[in-house]
């Protein structure tokens, strides 16, 4: 990548142009942040010390959760410290940093959540065969291939927006670096990098999610099948939290990255990075330990054990 930038810092503008509402969001953030990192961290420390939830599944889940606290805090951290110090700058290194590490973690998210898909289908569309197949090593594999393919989704995302030159207005209309509010900061015709980030963007993100949908055709397809309601009910409830992460993931991402660039508005562009950056990682966890009996079950044996070992060392 070869910095052609006159700019040595950036401005972020935060959640909003007006101070107060800016202090009012930074501090509403604050506590969904604080929040969310609790929440995935106690996915993760209940799954580790249950030796039930040792499966696929949760194995998954439990990478889900810790991607998540990784997602939500490459954005949130800085933009609170800026408001609470009262700066908003960010250095021209920082911002290539974080738009680069924001891209990995997102294009991790929806490998990973494909890798999910297609453990939930072969759980119900071929049981016998799912305790073979679907095996520790195959499960690290999906993980580990997840993540370097994320690793190289945001390459392509940094070196494309970054390789425009930057020497006029140094001022981002967003609590963070992201590709359409970077590239319009550039003193020459930015279109044509961001129309090939919006389909590159198209190309991996729909493909992604059509092998998801297959595999959903194959997991409704063998659940209509079932005889019995109760027999259907319990294989549909398996995937149920994984199906409303699904929709929020792309719900919310789509609408900022899968449009035409000409659409593009700064205040949406916030409220929408707010959902898909901040809120949607915050609820994972949320979702599954309210639709999840053995993830509650779990959830309260920690918290006895936990307060029984405190009230042994008060006594």
């Amino acid at each position: 990548m070869v910095n052609q930038s006159t700019i040595a810092q950036f401005i972020l503008k935060g959640f909003s142009d007006i101070p107060i509402v800016n202090a009012v969001c930074t501090g509403i953030f604050l506590i969904i942040y604080t929040f969310g990192i609790l929440g995935n961290i106690s996915v993760i420390t209940v799954i580790i010390k249950d030796g039930h939830l040792h499966t696929p599944m949760y194995f998954f889940l439990k990478n889900l959760s810790f991607l998540d606290v990784c997602y939500v805090s490459v954005t949130m951290p800085k933009a609170i410290v800026n408001t609470i110090l009262g700066s908003e700058e960010i250095s021209f290194l920082e911002c290539v940093v974080q738009l680069y590490l924001f891209f990995t973690l997102a294009g991790t998210e929806c490998f990973l959540l494909t890798a999910m898909a297609y453990d939930r289908c072969m759980a119900i569309y071929r049981p016998l065969l799912y305790e073979i197949t679907t095996n520790r090593k195959l499960c690290w594999e999906l993980v580990s291939t997840s993540w370097i393919c994320g690793a190289f989704y945001a390459i392509f995302h940094a070196i494309n927006t970054f390789s425009l030159p930057f020497c006029g207005p140094n001022v981002i209309d967003h609590f963070f670096c992201d590709i359409p509010t970077v590239m319009r900061l550039s003193c020459v015709d930015y279109h044509a990098n961001e129309e090939w980030s919006f389909i590159y963007s198209s190309c991996i993100i729909l493909g992604a999610f059509v092998l998801t949908i297959i595999s959903y055709i194959c997991i409704i397809s063998t659940i209509i099948k079932i005889q019995h309601v109760q027999g259907r009910w319990k294989a549909f409830s398996t995937c149920s939290c994984h199906l409303t992460t699904i929709f929020l993931f792309y719900g919310t991402g789509s609408s900022m990255y899968l449009r035409p660039t000409s659409d593009y508005s700064p205040i949406q562009g916030r409220l929408a990075a707010m959902f898909y950056s901040v809120i949607t990682p915050t609820l994972n966890p949320v979702i599954y330990c309210l639709r999840n009996k053995e993830i509650k079950v779990s959830l309260k044996k920690v918290f006895i054990k936990y307060r029984e070992k405190n009230e042994k060392r008060l006594s």
